[in-house]
C-alpha cells in the first residue's frame, strides 16, 4: 500500500467528545450530488472514538510547504491541545475545526460509516467548502512526503 499515493490531509472534528485532529492520506471523492467524499481511520487509533461521537469532520488538504504540520499531526506525543496551537483555525458549517492556510477545507456531516477490517470508512457529506491559496499540494507515496509543483496555467 506504501506505492499508492494519496494527498496529505488533517482530518479534525469538534463536538460532544471534543475538539481532535489527525493526519490522514486515506481520503477520497465518492460523489459530487451530494458532495460526498470518504475518510477512512483505523479503529486502533486513539481519536476514532471521538470522530464517531462528534458526528462531524473536515477534511482539511495540506499544501506542499505543510509538511511540518501534517507530522505535528501525526505524533502521539504531542497532546490534542497542543496541535492546534500552532496555526489559525475558524469553523465552517460543522464547528469542525477548518485549517486556515489550507488548499482546500471541506466540511462534512458524517451520513454513515462502516468497518473494513482494520478501519471504520467514514462517509462525509459536504457542507461547506473553503478555498486557499493556490500553490503545490503534498503527497504521501513510498513511506515519504513529497511536493506536487503548482499548476501552470496553459497559455491559450
Amino acid at each position: 500500500m506504501a506505492m499508492l499515493g494519496g494527498a496529505v490531509a488533517i482530518i479534525t472534528s469538534a463536538g460532544a467528545s471534543g475538539r481532535v485532529g489527525m493526519t490522514a492520506s486515506a481520503v477520497c471523492s465518492v460523489t459530487d450530488a451530494p458532495p460526498t467524499l470518504l475518510v477512512c481511520i483505523n479503529r486502533n487509533a486513539w481519536t476514532h472514538g471521538q470522530f464517531v461521537d462528534n458526528g462531524v469532520l473536515c477534511v482539511n488538504v495540506l499544501g506542499a510547504d505543510q509538511a511540518a504540520l501534517s507530522g505535528r499531526f501525526a505524533n502521539r506525543e504531542i497532546t490534542m491541545p497542543q496541535r492546534f496551537l500552532s496555526h489559525g483555525w475558524s469553523e465552517l458549517a460543522t464547528g469542525a475545526p477548518a485549517l486556515d492556510g489550507a488548499l482546500v477545507n471541506f466540511d462534512c456531516r458524517i451520513v454513515t460509516s462502516h468497518d473494513v477490517g482494520s478501519h471504520t470508512v467514514f462517509y462525509g457529506e459536504v457542507l461547506a467548502i473553503r478555498h486557499g491559496e493556490k500553490r503545490g499540494g503534498l503527497v504521501w507515496f513510498n513511506r515519504d512526503y513529497h511536493q506536487l509543483a503548482p499548476v501552470i496555467p496553459l497559455q491559450p
